[in-house]
């Protein structure tokens, strides 16, 4: 009967290497003394072909026939006469529905739903459709263009195969292929443009960080061992944690309206120049009731800003080099940083305006993205979501090398953006953002945006970013001693951020999360423990700090840090991205300032040693958190990553923990020789070469 139903199907494929495949597992199912043992995963994958009603059809037949192979061969004639109607177009497209092994990430320039049924959509009606897309769409020189683009799109890896090209054409996609940074000038210095005003948060982060030594004396707000304030404590922490809490809760939120009505590019001008006011006005304020409000306003213009730039960069960025196109915001984040403890250390000597200094010069970085954003082009696909479809095509072309490569990504955008539209349900607001907890694959996509961003304030890093100087002191340097050993944090972070710019699009995101957040773990657990050290010299106690303070940051810049932004910005649908962002941000943004506004009273409290291995433990409860949630998705389009989402949270869990996990550690702790297991999610161009393993 086995037999049978695989003849009946290999007839109905006629490709040679499926034909072979089968050959060779017939020969040694039916031919070996193993014959009576388990099928081999590839039959048993070609099993599950069958419906129920196939299964009860053949068993019918099997009655009416003896057990020799020719009656075999007649029951594969059933079989390929049931699979023969319609519903089994290929080897492939048959994977694609009934596989419980698989999920494959679908082309939809391959396939065409006709009658409720998916079926092999012909080369003619892609390159119809292609044509005409261009001819309604105020583009009709280009209708050729974008059919021959269509094609290319529907395999970009087999672009030679496309004898519609032109020879220029042919070129333009090879170079492509083999050079993976290639891109013209204007996607460089827009992706640059928008990771210098990342620096801006940054940059306050440390301005606030060197201020904490010195404003809190100027408003009567200092506390000490000595002399403990816990009025002070707690208004430094809220004068801290502002920017944060107004960022996530009013800042984030209001970036649906003002992108719809400004776009991408007039939003980051509106809140890069928010960004330039509010730290000059930081730099004279005459009271904390003054810095607190110039930093209230501040938080609502970075809560903005964090929710679109990293947007924009996704939606600019080709998906081969995405993940580290984008991560040029964690990269200047940490500049930021740097840049600001730079200035922290150079105006320390200036007397009583340093602190005015330190917050002041914050302003720098916003300045630049101000008068840079005015010379960038739009978002392709915030200007095809608004109809503006020849603009979208024009302010491509000017992002990707040749026209063909615009058209080839253009059109296969607006394929997707398509199908996305079938899932709205609303065009209001809240209706949208309902949607990103209602609609299946978006709360699916939230919870792994809203997971690396709480993880991002759970591992600790933000203790370190807004209190190092204040850290370093408490162990036994001067205030002068502390700000260089800041400088020497932020330079750790710039240095260990730039080899993830390699890894991420090649190891991935989730794997980099998780392979990093134990080192976490356990060095800031050290760094807590080595400050219960009091004999001796200080010496003895600062050293040991510092080094597993650098330690962790090194852990924290080569997973979590580039991560978290990155991936929050490019797993929602074009339709709920600014929803999507918005609330990824408000999550991260209102957990840091909670950190930022609990730390000072939490050290006196718990002490120093306590704070740091309450942040140790949170870094293994956040490593659990991104096993169960986090979803790779690395070299996928935009458009592609619906598929990645629309497996069930509860059958991604189940073969992460029974499949992926205990592979893992036979594979990579106890270094046995094991097979890769099969994924849950490949591209469907690769469901043979899996079939064939």
């Amino acid at each position: 009967m086995l037999y049978g139903r695989l003849v009946g199907i290999s007839k109905k494929d006629k490709t040679p290497s499926v034909l072979e495949f089968w050959s060779s597992q017939l020969d040694k199912l039916f031919c070996s003394p193993s014959c009576f043992s388990p099928a081999p995963p590839g039959i048993l994958e070609l099993l599950s072909l069958t419906t129920d009603q196939d299964h009860r059809t053949i068993a019918m037949a099997e009655k009416e026939l003896d057990s020799s192979y020719a009656q075999d061969e007649k029951i594969g004639a059933i079989g390929t006469e049931i699979a023969g109607e319609g519903r089994r177009d290929s080897l492939v497209d048959a994977a694609r529905r009934q596989s419980v092994a698989l999920n494959i990430v679908e082309n939809p320039l391959k396939t065409a739903d006709i009658g409720g049924e998916f079926q092999s959509a012909s080369k003619e009606q892609v390159v119809y459709d292609a044509e005409a897309f261009a001819r309604d769409n105020g583009m009709p020189e280009h209708a050729e263009m974008f059919g021959r683009a269509a094609l290319v799109a529907r395999d970009p890896e087999k672009f030679d195969q496309v004898t519609e090209l032109s020879e220029d054409e042919r070129s333009a996609l090879a170079y492509e292929h083999t050079h993976k940074w290639h891109g013209p000038a204007m996607l460089w210095y827009s992706i640059g443009l928008c990771a210098i005003g990342a620096a801006t948060q940054g940059w306050d982060q440390t301005g606030s960080n060197g201020a904490n030594l010195s404003f809190p004396q100027e408003f009567g707000l200092e506390s000490t061992d000595e002399n403990p304030n816990p009025r002070g404590e707690w208004i430094v922490g809220i004068i801290n944690a502002i920017i944060f809490l107004t960022a996530g809760l009013i800042g984030a939120f209001i970036v649906d309206p003002l992108n719809h009505y400004l776009g991408r590019r007039g939003e980051i001008f509106l809140t890069a120049a928010c960004l330039t006011a509010t730290p000059i006005g930081s730099g004279f304020a005459k009271s904390w009731q003054g810095l607190f409000a110039a930093r209230f306003v501040m938080g609502i213009g970075i809560g903005a800003k964090n929710a679109t730039v990293p947007i924009f960069s996704a939606e600019m960025a080709p998906h081969r080099i995405r993940g580290a196109l984008v991560m040029f915001w964690q990269l200047w984040v940490v500049a930021g940083i740097f840049l600001g403890f730079c200035a922290n250390v150079i105006v320390k000597d200036t007397g009583d305006i340093s602190w005015r200094l330190q917050l002041g010069s914050a302003f720098i970085p916003s300045f630049i993205l101000m008068i840079g954003i005015y010379f960038c082009p739009e978002s392709p696909r915030w200007l095809m979501k608004h109809g503006h479809l020849a603009k979208g095509y024009r302010s491509m072309n000017r992002l990707r090398a040749h026209p063909i490569i615009a058209a080839r990504d253009y059109y296969y955008s607006y394929i997707i953006y398509k199908e996305e539209l079938k899932e709205t349900r609303g065009s209001g607001y809240f209706q949208r953002m309902w949607d990103c907890f209602a609609i299946p694959r978006i709360r699916r996509a939230n919870y792994g945006a809203s997971t690396v961003m709480i993880a991002q304030q759970m591992c600790g890093i933000n203790i370190i970013s807004f209190y190092s100087s204040s850290i370093f002191e408490r162990a036994g340097y001067t205030s002068d001693q502390a700000l260089f050993a800041s400088l020497g944090y932020g330079a750790i972070q710039v240095v260990a951020t730039i080899p993830t710019l390699f890894l991420i699009d090649t190891k991935g995101r989730r794997t980099l999360t998780l392979i990093t957040f134990p080192g976490m773990c356990i060095f800031l657990l050290a760094a807590g423990l080595s400050l219960l050290n009091d004999e001796g010299p200080k010496a003895a106690q600062i050293g040991p700090v510092v080094l597993f303070v650098y330690l962790f940051t090194i852990c924290y810049s080569l997973g979590e840090g580039p991560v978290a932004f990155q991936y929050s910005a490019e797993v929602f649908p074009t339709i709920q991205r600014e929803q999507g962002m918005a609330w990824a941000v408000c999550i991260n943004n209102t957990f840091a300032g909670i950190l930022s506004l609990t730390f000072p009273r939490m050290q006196h409290v718990m002490t120093p040693t306590g704070a740091f291995g309450f942040y140790a433990g949170l870094n293994l409860i956040a490593w659990f958190m991104i096993f169960c949630f986090v979803r790779e998705t690395k070299q996928l389009t935009l458009e592609e990553l619906d598929q990645v989402f629309s497996i069930p949270t509860s059958k991604y869990i189940s073969h992460e923990a029974t499949v992926w996990l205990p592979y893992f550690v036979k594979r990579h702790i106890f270094r046995q020789k094991i097979n890769k297991p099969t994924p849950l999610i490949a591209k469907q161009d690769k469901v043979e070469d899996v079939l064939k393993v």
